[in-house]
């Protein structure tokens, strides 16, 4: 009897090591994949910056819908359309920069949601806030937004 104890006292032991084991290794991927989709958001807003078609390609997924500041709701050929004509803009000569601050990102499955506070700094150090979220996919290999919401982020002293 007490040998039948012992073993299921090690079975036990043993799976609960294995679910341990297995979580913590979903937590790290989760991690992973998390601070690849900050770089790709960071990649895209240094692209935004600097007038980057390229940039822009990449990151909208050709499903996109995009929900602007000002209350306009659109696809990735017109977000793109806008861009055909764009000519990259030297560092040195860039009027804003974009910046992402509090950047988190949650899991619906295979899906990032990011959320965080898209800050537009002037040459003059003068700055914009938006608070800007959207939904991410992997495809071919790349984090691409297919849903993105941004909205002027409140001044709480108006």
């Amino acid at each position: 009897m007490r040998s039948l104890s012992m073993t299921l006292y090690f079975a036990l032991l043993f799976t609960l090591q294995g679910v341990s084991t297995a979580a913590l290794a979903a937590e790290a991927t989760h991690s992973n994949r998390a601070d690849a989709v900050a770089k790709t958001v960071d990649h895209f807003l240094y692209g935004a910056s600097v007038n980057d078609k390229i940039s822009h390609g990449a990151f909208w997924a050709e499903d996109l819908t995009y929900t602007s500041s000002s209350g306009i709701r659109f696809g990735r050929e017109q977000l793109m359309s806008g861009m055909q004509d764009a000519v990259r803009i030297p560092d040195d000569e860039v009027d804003s920069w974009y910046t992402s601050e509090n950047l988190e990102v949650k899991w619906a499955g295979d899906a990032a949601i990011v959320n965080f506070t898209l800050v537009a700094t002037a040459a003059d150090g003068s700055r914009q806030e938006y608070l800007n979220s959207g939904v991410l996919v992997e495809r071919d290999g790349r984090w691409q937004a297919m849903n993105w919401n941004a909205t002027h982020k409140a001044n709480p002293t108006e």
